[in-house]
């Protein structure tokens, strides 16, 4: 892709969300290899790599990540939550993640960066999703950069760390051999990028969790999650 309009409306369509400020999008996607080789043409002066957005990123993302676990695991004690937290802020989650959405298929990378691999590089992926958070906190599109974050600690942790419903059944089939039901209460988003709302009850109907995610299986188990810390809380039984 070599075309601006046609990298930022890609991204956008991606995200589904169209930005206020395309010049900060622009920005967002533009590798400093690209800058250096395009200086000197017309317009070059202007153009901005995404340096400065992912110095920004790199904050934003420490402080939505702690947010999010700090209000998905009310139980966990401070050094756990630090532990969890270096296992999502760090290079190689972040590129997984942004290889994931297919960020580098949107770069715009010198043509020596572009040939040598750059789209695949994982610290250079690990940047331009640190500079696509900033932007999008920038262009004040809180709903989707929530939803990026969310699904990052989700895919790093609740998918593949925590199987939580494997423990939830266990822990009602200790407490009178109720098993947990799944309920798919709604569907959100484009085709490319929905979002799945589940709630979990027991056998009675009582809701015991709720939770979203990019996938029914990821919403079921951030439900059954959210099932476990309200009866840890409560300490009821269900």
């Amino acid at each position: 892709m070599d075309s601006a309009k046609t990298v930022t409306d890609g991204l956008e369509e991606m995200l589904g969300y169209t930005f206020q400020d395309r010049e900060l999008l622009l920005q967002t996607l533009t590798h400093k290899s690209y800058v250096n080789e395009n200086r000197h043409k017309d317009g070059g002066d202007d153009l901005l790599d995404n340096e400065r957005l992912e110095f920004l990123g790199d904050a934003v993302l420490e402080l939505m990540v702690s947010e999010t676990l700090y209000a998905q695991f009310p139980a966990k004690p401070e050094g756990e939550l630090s532990r969890m937290r270096s296992q999502i802020v760090n290079t190689e989650a972040l590129a997984r993640f942004s290889a994931k959405l297919g960020l580098g298929n949107f770069l715009r990378l010198g043509r020596g960066e572009g040939k040598q691999g750059g789209r695949q590089r994982t610290s250079l992926l690990a940047d331009a999703f640190e500079a696509l958070l900033a932007a999008l906190y920038l262009d004040g599109a809180t709903a989707v950069l929530q939803g990026l974050v969310k699904e990052l600690v989700n895919r790093e942790l609740v998918s593949s760390w925590v199987d939580y419903k494997s423990q939830l059944q266990e822990r009602l089939q200790e407490e009178g051999g109720r098993l947990p039901v799944y309920e798919l209460v709604a569907r959100q988003g484009a085709d490319h990028q929905p979002l799945f709302f589940v709630e979990v009850r027991n056998e009675c109907g009582s809701l015991l969790g709720s939770g979203s995610g990019s996938s029914r299986k990821s919403a079921e188990q951030e439900a059954a999650g959210d099932a476990l810390q309200k009866l840890l809380n409560s300490g009821k039984k269900y």
